[in-house]
């Protein structure tokens, strides 16, 4: 009979409007089931245990579900990684994940009164993080790229395979802006400029979710919902130490660190995730102003809000216990817990009045509300479409092909020239994909991916002699191998040195409670949990990079990095510099490609390059002062954000508006004629700058507010239009809302921030 009764209910009617579902919903539940929605309290590897016939149910899974009556979500059924123990043997491959997930799935459903599916929530930090997921480039790549649309295509690729296995919901850092490039998760950064990262999270979001999924409406059987993270501020945390606090005033938030979620919601994402750091004493997770007052309220934000794992549970440290501080995450804003205590007790924070009821029910309603969006009441068992892995592999590779970024070049030494007899390939990183994967990555079947050594050999001309020695360890002082590497130099041609660092996490490394890397093991440089005081590389690294610059062979050297690392002797000692960040598995293929010129370099930095960590900060966009150099060095980066090389050289024209002020439509162009002056076909991405000379706050010395790439064939010239309206021209006001303010600006295109200082600019003035 209940079975019965629940089945005619409106809440299952598939006709009837999703909001008019939810109240139904919501009115026939329990506290103690409203509860249940709004915790993610286990991990879900230990939801079940592979057996030889397949995977069995853990009495923890049930134990969770009839503590709640159902679960409202679950974490990481399909994570594989170091610190989660998964491996090829314990864990679901692509060929069975679906069918572990309609195992949890149809448990959950049954152990619910009212049949509440629940929404499985992966890591999805650059390519789903399971076994057989396609690894893409880390962040910092993808903004190395500069291209969205691309990026678009990857993150509707890596929903698909989310789909594919039966999952729900993509866990995508994308908010964080890299403002001290010590802090170990610079990797999972877009840049250091807001606009770059603001395009780049719309494309995410746009890609994962597809038309309708980022309108409101039904997510397609092959889009996945987008939670971003983080919000907000994380990448300016003191130092560069993770999780720190940050010193943010109202305008550097406002103008660096919320852009790219601003255009997040804009696109229509589905959550955000409230980020570990304090902003100006307050706990994001904590921050009614930040999290009720700005995104829902001054954005008009529906989605959900996720908490970062145990952020809520942190907040005891100024509540006192963990019920109030349960209580004062879910007045503050946010709806889902991450393994939290917390909100496990959040019907006892009602009895005491610490949270209303209507303020769970509220929270209750975005949770139930994606649920019916995703479809999850209709097809609860049914997973999304298959995926091709080789389009997968071919979206990594071309992405690593678009990041990597040559900064200098001297006296022509790349690309390769293909009579080159001997090339010599050393370093620590050269022959193995390990160090090409960043952090959060699953382990990797064997024999998948290609290190730069395999990629030359595959690609080298017949006859060309490739030799390789690794030189030394990527950590640590053994230079025990230099000598042999001296003497492959010596013989070769050219030397191809690959250096970095690594965010390779092992068995051994010991974990935090929330996952991040208690302390650097092995190998490990980068990642969560691993910030630098220096960013110079390791000591043996830049003793084998001298010894093979005295060879007097050409030195090329390859930078696989999760941070700008300061490397002042490469950019003195090598020939040619490249930097390709970790490129993902096929990075090798991609930067073998460039170094022989199958294909050009097309990277650009997102990220200024510092001569030390003596000079931090080092971002181009800091506030219009004459800033004195140091006694010591320079103050300026050793190489500026926006800048990449080409295999050929372009020249930019100064830019033509269609209005010397701003038009009573809002709307102006900018024309600007960018010419190959170069003997190779190459890419160049125009970028365009505003600097403001009149305005009502103090300005920035230049703000990126447009790009566009074009390919351009030896001695072509094509004129790019940009088109200019209020979110090219706003700046955030003294009341600190963003509008086009009265005053006048410049307008410079060029091929980098340092190169738009010296470009002939245009004059707008913008009537009051």
């Amino acid at each position: 009979m209940l079975t019965s009764a629940r089945e005619s209910a409106l809440y299952r009617d598939p006709e009837a409007p999703v909001d008019d579902r939810v109240r139904d919903l919501l009115g026939r539940m329990t506290l103690r089931e409203k509860v249940g929605q709004l915790n993610q309290r286990m991990y879900g590897w230990d939801a079940y245990r592979r057996t030889p016939g397949g995977f069995e149910l853990t009495d923890a899974l049930r134990a969770e579900t009839e503590r709640f009556a159902g679960l409202g979500a679950l974490y990481g059924l399909f994570r594989a990684d170091a610190w989660s123990g998964v491996g090829p043997r314990t864990g679901p491959g692509a060929d069975t994940g679906a069918e572990l997930a309609v195992l949890v799935q149809r448990h959950v459903i049954a152990s619910s009164r009212l049949g509440i599916p629940a929404l499985l929530v992966e890591e999805v930090p650059h390519g789903h993080m399971a076994l057989d997921g396609t690894v893409l480039p880390v962040n910092l790549a993808v903004g190395a790229t500069w291209d969205p649309e691309l990026y678009g295509r990857a993150a509707a690729h890596a929903a698909a395979e989310l789909r594919a296995r039966g999952g729900h919901i993509a866990l995508v850092s994308a908010l964080d802006i890299a403002r001290d490039p010590r802090w170990g998760r610079t990797e999972e950064c877009f840049g250091e400029d807001p606009h770059l990262a603001a395009e780049l999270t719309a494309a995410l979001v746009r890609g994962m979710q597809g038309e309708s999924g980022c309108d409101g409406g039904p997510f397609a059987p092959d889009r996945a919902a987008v939670v971003l993270k983080h919000f907000a501020g994380q990448g300016a945390t003191v130092g560069g130490r993770n999780s720190a606090e940050t010193e943010l005033g109202p305008r550097e938030l406002h103008e660096i660190h919320l852009p790219a979620a601003r255009a997040g919601v804009r696109a229509g994402a589905a959550g955000v995730m409230s980020a570990y750091n304090e902003v100006d004493g307050l706990p994001c997770t904590g921050n009614r102003a930040l999290l009720d007052g700005l995104l829902r309220g001054d954005w008009g934000f529906q989605g959900l809000v996720m908490a970062d794992g145990l952020a809520i549970d942190r907040l005891a440290r100024i509540t006192g216990d963990p019920v109030s501080a349960g209580a004062l995450a879910l007045n503050s804003g946010i709806d889902l817990s991450l393994w939290d205590e917390g909100f496990t007790r959040l019907e006892q924070a009602v009895a005491l009045g610490l949270v209303a009821e209507a303020t769970v029910d509220a929270a209750v309603t975005r949770i139930l509300r994606l649920k019916f969006r995703l479809g999850l009441f209709e097809r609860p068992y049914e997973a999304g479409p298959s995926v091709d892995p080789a389009a997968g592999r071919e979206l990594s590779t071309e992405l690593a092909r678009s990041a990597v970024t040559l900064l200098h070049n001297d006296g022509a030494t790349l690309p390769i020239p293909p009579r080159t007899g001997r090339i010599a390939v050393l370093g620590p990183h050269a022959a193995t994909t390990a160090h090409q994967l960043g952090d959060y990555t699953a382990p990797q079947r064997d024999g998948t991916g290609t290190s730069v050594l395999d990629g030359l050999r595959g690609l080298a001309p017949s006859g060309t002699r490739i030799t390789h020695a690794a030189g030394c360890t990527l950590t640590g002082g053994d230079t025990s191998g230099i000598p042999e590497a001296v003497a492959l130099a010596s013989a070769a041609d050219v030397a191809v040195l690959v250096l970095g660092g690594s965010s390779a996490r092992t068995t051994d490394t010991p974990f935090d409670a929330n996952g991040a890397a208690l302390a650097p093991v092995s190998e490990m440089t980068c990642g969560e949990g691993v910030d630098l005081a220096s960013l110079r590389l390791g000591a043996a690294q830049r003793e084998l990079l001298r010894s093979v610059a005295a060879t007097g062979t050409p030195a090329v050297v390859v930078l696989l990095q999760g941070r700008p690392h300061a490397v002042p002797e490469a950019a003195q000692l090598a020939s040619a510099l490249l930097t390709a960040w970790y490129p993902g598995p096929w990075g090798g293929q991609a930067i073998a490609e460039i170094l022989l010129g199958h294909a050009g370099p097309a990277g650009r930095l997102p990220v200024s390059v510092p001569r030390s960590a003596g000079q931090l900060p080092v971002y181009y966009n800091h506030k219009d002062t004459e800033y004195p150099g140091y006694a010591d060095t320079s103050a300026d980066p050793l190489y500026p954000f926006g800048h990449g090389l080409a295999y050929t050289r372009f020249t930019y024209g100064p830019p033509r508006l269609s209005h010397p002020s701003i038009p009573p439509s809002g709307q102006l162009t900018c024309d600007v004629d960018v010419s190959n002056a170069g003997p190779l076909p190459g890419r160049a991405v125009a970028q365009l700058y505003v600097r403001r000379l009149r305005t009502p706050v103090w300005p920035r010395a230049l703000e990126l507010r447009a790009f566009r790439a074009v390919d351009l064939a030896p001695g072509e010239r094509r004129t790019l239009r940009f088109r200019l309206g209020a979110r090219q021209l706003e700046q955030v006001g003294p009341d600190l809302q963003a509008a086009v303010l009265p005053g006048s600006l410049e307008i410079r295109v060029a091929g980098s921030a340092s190169a738009a200082l010296a470009a002939p600019p245009a004059r707008l003035d913008v009537l009051g």
